[in-house]
């Protein structure tokens, strides 16, 4: 039964099944109009593969003055609910980052009243998202933090006019390092940028940067993203969807004939996600550095553009620390309700962990997750 809950007498939230995904999506992409998402927040990457990724799939909304301005999609798992995710480990390797609930301008007050019930139906799983978000959470309920992750970006529209406005504001070590970088790689040729101008070129570089990835990743001993088969099957149904509406770009860097790497950026509200991508490590040599180089002529690009943010997402690679000059916390954590038995399972987790951390020495203190 669908749970329908007033919150003034403008306003009500209503939980219920999703029965149809093609009406989801055309409510999702209009309230997208009035709202200002994160790519991961629209329906381009909600709507993708939905019936796949949400098998038990429940709607949340909100309206006021009978307009709907806040939409939520849940998948529903062993009797905790997913936000933007499905619980399937499998599934979620695709990965959402800035994740929230979808709300227009003018409606952030909703927030916590949305998470609250989310929580009357059971515990929630929240991954990869704002701190606004975790803030909400925290007075809905009872949250454990999972885990952290800083996202670094660059602020295109602050940095000096002139095509060196970027190096200038970069460290002397890793300007002397892009150059030198550069320089390494110019001696095949002019480094070039080339992006892919129909789904089916994306889909051909997807693959040379999918083989290039797990190249690099099983030499570490480790799986790779492109391990997955979903993974790779997500993404091609992704560009389907977001190429033609230039939400996706698939860009080849290269020096003369040498292909140095590969990016995969999604480009949404004026900016660039760096999502994945794949290097020649094997051709780099000693003074390659093809993570900093390809970012190099991807943030060019984008300046270029008229892009205003460069964003490199979650994770910690030096380049991305090195290029960025600024970040957004980013976390995955778990909620429930106050009072009920995984509240009070989370709370219990969060109190021996604070035990652990005063007790430890200092040099080896645990940092709490509450």
């Amino acid at each position: 039964m669908p749970l329908e809950v007033p919150l003034s007498l403008t306003a009500r939230l209503t939980l219920a099944p999703v029965h149809d995904f093609a009406a989801v999506g055309r409510a999702w992409r209009a309230l997208e109009a009035r709202a200002d998402p994160s790519f991961f927040q629209s329906w381009t990457w909600v709507g993708c593969l939905a019936e796949r990724r949400f098998p038990d799939p429940l709607l949340l909304t909100a309206e006021r003055g009978g307009e709907v301005v806040g939409l939520a999609l849940l998948n529903r798992r062993r009797g905790r609910l997913f936000l933007g995710g499905s619980g399937d480990a499998a599934l979620d390797a695709v990965y959402v980052e800035h994740n929230g609930p979808l709300l227009a301008r003018g409606h952030a007050d909703l927030l916590a009243d949305l998470l609250r019930v989310l929580l009357r139906r059971g515990a929630l799983r929240l991954a990869g998202v704002t701190a606004a978000v975790h803030e909400a959470a925290r007075a809905a309920g009872v949250v454990r933090l999972r885990q952290a992750h800083a996202a670094p970006f660059i602020d295109l529209a602050a940095l000096p006019p002139g095509p060196d406005g970027f190096l200038s504001v970069l460290s002397a070590n890793t300007r002397y390092q892009l150059r030198r970088s550069d320089r390494r790689y110019a001696v095949s040729g002019p480094i070039t940028l080339h992006q892919a101008a129909d789904a089916a070129e994306a889909l051909t570089m997807l693959a040379a940067l999918a083989a290039l990835h797990q190249a690099s990743w099983t030499a570490r001993g480790q799986q790779g993203a492109f391990a997955n088969p979903f993974f790779a099957e997500f993404h091609r149904a992704l560009i389907a969807r977001a190429l033609p509406r230039g939400e996706a770009a698939l860009l080849r860097i290269a020096a003369g004939g040498n292909v140095i790497g590969y990016l995969y950026n999604f480009r949404h509200c004026g900016r660039v996600l760096a999502y994945q991508s794949g290097f020649d490590y094997a051709g780099a040599g000693p003074h390659g550095k093809p993570g900093l180089t390809c970012h190099h002529a991807a943030i060019v690009q984008a300046c270029a553009d008229g892009s205003a943010v460069y964003d490199f997402l979650a994770g910690d690679h030096r380049y991305k620390t090195s290029l960025a000059h600024a970040s957004v916390p980013l976390v995955w954590l778990d909620a429930a309700r106050r009072g009920s038995a995984a509240g009070l399972a989370l709370w219990l987790l969060n109190a021996r962990e604070k035990l652990r951390a005063v007790s430890a020495p200092p040099d080896r203190a645990v940092p709490s997750s509450a």
